[in-house]
């Protein structure tokens, strides 16, 4: 059977980069918006007996998820066998519990969405806080890559004397895991949220990060707010200009400018997410995360997916 990537325009230099390893051929995906805010899609027609890969990043969920579900059936329309989906960034993956009365639980909810048109998933880091695995959320076969040797290689390569710091709690799986690829000291800030805009930071200790450059690692900015904070608190305790890495670049409004602003030496990102903070080349590893799932059984018929 055939392979076939169908990149999202965004995504196109990303799918480039997968084709080879994957001996996989670089179809066609269009997609642009009426001035109504209505998508239209056009995909590849060759693609009878093809088992494909859409590549789309989650970054505005709500304008791509639609346009995936066109995507999806199109290509099935014009004979694919089977269609997954490499995402580099997964969105909806923070609600996973009811925080407030009346709230939707949205992992699940998104998760259901996505099954009903594709046949496996593909992923890197997603935001599993009280989720131990993907499995849990999805019925088809989902696989997550992990950016942590990426970033580790690159932190060890470009910041003399690093110091990972994760700005929360929820950042400690991520900061951990790249510390220890990369033999690197480490510690996890405390954080309080007043809002959904208002967060304060504890105090580190000083003395465990003198003659060390900071190195702030969190897996999703979006906001800002926090790395803001932290770099803060750094600042005034005199440390040198810290590095602030996003395994996802989301970057809301000016949150990228005001890093920059605030002190930072640099903001680098991975690229899930296009953005001129790019540096952290992840291709490779959304490669050998899909490489086992990508054609290798018959679609299921049991997600619920429509005809």
């Amino acid at each position: 059977m055939s392979r076939v990537l169908l990149p999202f325009p965004q995504q196109r230099p990303m799918a480039e980069a997968m084709a080879s390893t994957l001996e996989a051929r670089l179809g066609r995906l269009d997609w642009r918006r009426f001035p109504d805010g209505e998508s239209l899609v056009a995909v590849d027609e060759s693609l009878s007996g093809a088992d494909v890969a859409v590549i789309a990043t989650l970054r505005n969920p709500d304008e791509v998820s639609i346009a995936l579900r066109f995507a999806s059936a199109t290509a099935r329309e014009f004979g694919a066998r089977s269609v997954g989906l490499v995402a580099p960034y997964l969105a909806y993956m923070r609600q996973d519990t009811r925080f407030h009365p009346g709230e939707a639980v949205s992992a699940p909810l998104y998760a259901r969405f996505l099954e009903e048109s594709f046949d496996w998933l593909v992923t890197l880091d997603p935001h599993l806080h009280r989720t131990p695995e993907l499995s849990t959320l999805f019925r088809i076969p989902a696989a997550r890559a992990a950016a942590a040797s990426a970033v580790a290689r690159w932190i060890v390569e470009h910041v003399p004397n690093p110091v990972l710091i994760g700005p929360d709690s929820e950042s400690e799986q991520w900061v951990s895991d790249i510390a220890g690829k990369g033999g690197l000291p480490w510690q996890v800030l405390q954080k309080q949220r007043h809002g959904d805009r208002e967060v304060s930071v504890s105090l580190p200790d000083a003395a465990a990060l003198k003659g060390c450059n900071p190195v702030l690692v969190d897996d999703i900015v979006s906001s800002g707010h926090t790395l803001l904070e932290t770099l803060g608190h750094l600042k005034a305790l005199g440390l040198p200009p810290s590095v602030c890495i996003a395994i996802h670049a989301v970057f809301s409004g000016d949150a990228y400018e005001q890093l920059r602003n605030a002190g930072a030496s640099q903001v680098v990102s991975t690229n899930s997410i296009p953005h001129p903070s790019n540096a952290i080349e992840i291709a490779g590893l959304l490669t050998e995360a899909c490489a086992d799932l990508f054609g290798a059984s018959a679609p299921r018929r049991d997600s619920g997916r429509s005809p």
